[in-house]
């Protein structure tokens, strides 16, 4: 009974629950600020994002985004990894560094206590446009990539996960591992790695997002102290359109594996999409769910097929993927590999019941304030907003963008961004037995 009424009171409360009010400016070397006051914790969270990810290395250098980053904090300013690793933990401060496609990031949780914020916020400055890059440290982060890199072969899934790239982008940059390869690892210089950081780890190519116990003059000191060191430099160049499918394909490959793993999907958005709150709530119904989604009722409940079935969009800078998931026994992959693409197809086709998609606003809106419970999350949310360029009332007006979603508008998005006639499909798992038998 007790949990009936909470949710009850969740989908009550969730439309007068106050959102974070996003305010923005520029630094006087062009970085980009967003930032959201908030006084609960006298604590202040920071990220920022540099348009630095994977999409931006060499075709002969891939990895050298991602090596790159993970060496920010190896050594700066004469400092070494501990001397670094040791100022933040004794200012009870956190340090964070990541490499995606489209971007790189470091961050800083500290307190706001005057004298340990400032000495955190400058150890961050170090590290960010101050770093040595030790030879020893390179050649330590070579091995560790390396090592990654070969346990993937190991994995189904990975193996899965990087057919599926190359084969939906082709030559496009989203194309490679953000990791790179063992060659493109071995080549990848100190000079390169110096070279990549003098171009993309400039002002002008940053977004800091800042949330926490600081006014606005407090975050603009602090964004000014952030980037004192930064080159001005230029913004990052437009990254190349993704290429549109010209058929379909399936790509199988045999691996040890216990099950057969299986993507399924092509290009679906990027991010400002017009189209993205209803390929977001139509995908909510299709895979997005867990256990009350079409597909896992589809493919789990009634046939028995998977364990789970799923699917999602991950909107980037250009088109990136839509992908539908599953993994099974190599006896039964091709029923589901047909039963998830006839879903697929129909779900495009005929769009939701008006039940489904009552159910989903419901789901989405009534869950939404849980997604911005603590500064971290904001942040999360704030780094996008701002690194994407989305509009700063997204917060305010997602939960009526949703309410919005109508049945003819999850169809007219899906017939627009998914072609079923185009589905690219990867499976990686063991011989089916009729084949072994055979041979």
């Amino acid at each position: 009974m007790v949990a009936n009424y909470w949710y009850l009171f969740l989908f009550i409360a969730a439309p007068v629950f106050a959102t974070p009010q996003i305010q923005h400016w520029q630094t006087t070397k062009g970085a980009k600020v967003y930032f959201v006051e908030a006084h609960e914790l006298p604590m202040v969270d920071i990220q920022v994002n540099f348009d630095a990810g994977s999409a931006r290395d060499a075709l002969d250098k891939k990895g050298l985004a991602a090596i790159t980053n993970s060496l920010l904090d190896e050594g700066a300013a004469q400092m070494n990894a501990d001397q670094i690793s040791y100022e933040f933990e004794r200012l009870g401060a956190n340090y964070g560094a990541s490499a995606g496609y489209d971007s790189a990031s470091v961050s800083l949780r500290s307190l706001v206590e005057k004298n340990k914020l400032e000495k955190a916020l400058n150890n961050l400055r170090k590290v960010m446009s101050e770093p040595d890059f030790p030879e020893q440290a390179l050649e330590r982060q070579r091995k560790r990539f390396l090592v990654g890199i070969q346990q993937k072969q190991q994995s189904p899934a990975a193996i899965a996960r990087d057919a599926f790239y190359a084969a939906i982008y082709g030559e496009h940059p989203y194309a490679y591992p953000k990791e790179g390869t063992a060659e493109s690892i071995n080549l990848i210089s100190r000079a390169d790695i110096v070279a990549f950081h003098n171009r993309y780890y400039v002002a002008r190519n940053a977004v800091i997002a800042i949330v926490g116990d600081v006014s606005k003059a407090q975050a603009k000191i602090l964004a000014e102290e952030l980037t004192r060191s930064l080159e001005k430099g230029e913004k990052a160049s437009a990254l190349p359109a993704v290429p549109v499918l010209a058929e379909s394909k399936e790509i199988k490959t045999i691996h040890p594996s216990t099950q057969t793993h299986v993507l399924v999907g092509q290009p679906g958005m990027k991010r400002g999409d017009p189209d993205y709150f209803p390929l977001y709530v139509g995908n909510h119904i299709l895979g997005g769910s867990g256990l009350v989604s079409l597909l896992f009722k589809e493919i789990r409940e009634k046939r028995a097929l998977s364990y789970s079935a799923y699917s999602y969009f991950s909107p980037m800078r250009e088109y990136g993927p839509f992908l539908a998931s599953l993994s099974t026994r190599a006896d039964q992959a091709e029923e589901a590999v047909k039963v998830l693409r006839e879903n697929i197809r129909n779900f495009s086709e005929n769009g939701p019941s008006s039940s489904a998609l009552e159910a989903a606003r419901k789901n989405i809106t009534g869950g939404f304030p849980l997604r911005i419970d603590s500064n971290s999350s904001i942040l999360g949310y704030v780094a996008v907003i701002g690194f994407y360029g989305l509009p700063l009332d997204y917060l305010d007006s997602f939960n009526a963008n949703i309410e919005a979603v109508t049945i003819k508008d999850i169809k007219d998005a899906f017939a627009r961004r998914i072609n079923p006639d185009k589905l690219i499909t990867v499976m990686v798992g063991p011989e089916e037995p009729s084949r072994m038998e055979a041979n």
